[in-house]
């Protein structure tokens, strides 16, 4: 990253080293034989994981291990509405999860932080959060999560469950030390600097090791969580982190509801999507005879980068597109056309399934009166290594 660059799990500016990041963090590549050991345990490898778009770990290889000798794990992650409904960028980590839960039949806790981005001074109000939580969930439940498995819950609802675990690892976490990893200062809401102890609590709602996919700008709660766990007589957190889903204006912008002509909601009707994608960036010549002369561009092309990502499951009409486009073979205006027709498709599908999401989302939810330990969990303080 440069020097201008800022990195924080609320604020993403500037050019991302993504190999810096690796060593300022603590983690690792997710590796050619890391891959091969998930595959004898699942059968295939997601294109997720297989292309790299999440491309780093702390401990996989662990959860892999304890799988393998009948300890288990669990899967934890969320998301913070704040201006908008989801877009594609935010469904990433969550197909990542749904696959792993489908894949490994394990528990999956959904997060949904109905404070934070009040407390980050991202939501202009509370009820403007509120307004955005029940289709926040809606769209999660449609991505096809077990729930039988899967519990979400909102923060403000399930609150006395979290606070006092969340006090127990507040305490454990200094000014000094959430100051340096979250780049906290003078304008900090002191409630957002309270906030990570309660981000950092799902990962002890069971005595197995979590694992969590994410995108890497959210890695410091994760950071923390892994000093403070074995003082507690819990499991470090496992780790799979993605790079920085890019938005429409090219690969080094982030998709970001602040920008919406950049993003994709998925509550965009299909042919408003489609239009955003025509005028997408990409990585093409300024003329049709210099793209056929010197071909494009693809490693800078988002219209390219979204095919790798969720838009072409062959990874041999993944290359040939590829090579057609860097042989000027294929034209950006037929690249674009062809996204915008799966990203329709997608949406189509995905409203349609939203709406058969309300007929069952109260089996995902906490409401106070299920008899269920995963709903009504409670932290056993008493038995601390204080």
């Amino acid at each position: 990253m440069t020097e201008k660059t800022v990195f924080t799990p609320w604020e993403v500016e500037g050019v991302v080293d993504y190999e810096k990041l690796l060593k300022e963090f603590g983690a690792y590549r997710v590796t050619d034989e890391l891959l091969t050991e998930l595959k004898k345990h699942t059968g295939e490898l997601h294109i997720l994981l297989s292309r790299k778009v999440f491309y780093a770990h702390r401990d996989l290889d662990l959860v892999l291990k304890d799988y393998a000798e009948g300890k288990g794990f669990f899967l934890y992650t969320g998301i913070a509405p704040s201006r908008s409904t989801m877009h594609l960028a935010h469904i990433v980590p969550f197909v990542m999860t749904q696959w792993l839960q489908e894949k490994f039949k394990v528990n999956t806790y959904i997060m949904i932080p109905d404070e934070e981005k009040y407390l980050a001074k991202k939501a202009s109000s509370l009820a403007k959060v509120d307004s955005l939580v029940e289709q926040t969930i809606l769209d999660i439940i449609a991505l096809g999560f077990d729930p039988d498995r899967t519990f979400i819950f909102r923060d403000r609802e399930y609150i006395k469950h979290l606070y006092t675990a969340a006090v127990v690892v507040a305490r454990r976490i200094n000014f000094s030390l959430a100051k340096a990893v979250f780049g906290f200062h003078g304008e900090t809401s002191i409630g957002l600097i309270f906030y990570p102890a309660l981000q950092i609590v799902p990962t002890l709602f069971e005595k197995k090791r979590c694992l969590i996919p994410y995108g890497i700008d959210q890695d410091p709660y994760f950071r923390i969580q892994r000093d403070i766990a074995p003082k507690l007589g819990y499991c470090k957190t496992a780790s799979l982190m993605s790079i920085l889903i890019p938005g429409l204006e090219g690969i080094k912008s982030k998709m970001s509801a602040s920008k919406p002509e950049t993003a994709i909601f998925l509550k965009d009707p299909p042919e408003v999507a489609a239009k955003k994608i025509m005028n997408a960036f990409t990585g093409g010549q300024p003329t049709i005879k210099e793209q056929r002369e010197k071909g494009g561009n693809p490693n800078i092309c988002c219209v390219y980068q979204w095919f790798r990502i969720l838009f072409e499951p062959s990874d041999k009409a993944l290359l040939e597109r590829y090579e057609k486009c860097i042989n000027g073979e294929l034209l950006c205006g037929e690249c674009k056309k062809e996204l915008a027709e799966r990203i329709k498709e997608f949406l189509k599908k995905h409203q349609q399934k939203v709406k058969e999401a309300e007929k069952i989302k109260d089996k995902f939810l906490y409401d106070g009166k299920l008899a269920s330990r995963m709903w009504n969990w409670e932290f056993d303080y008493a038995s601390l290594r204080e």
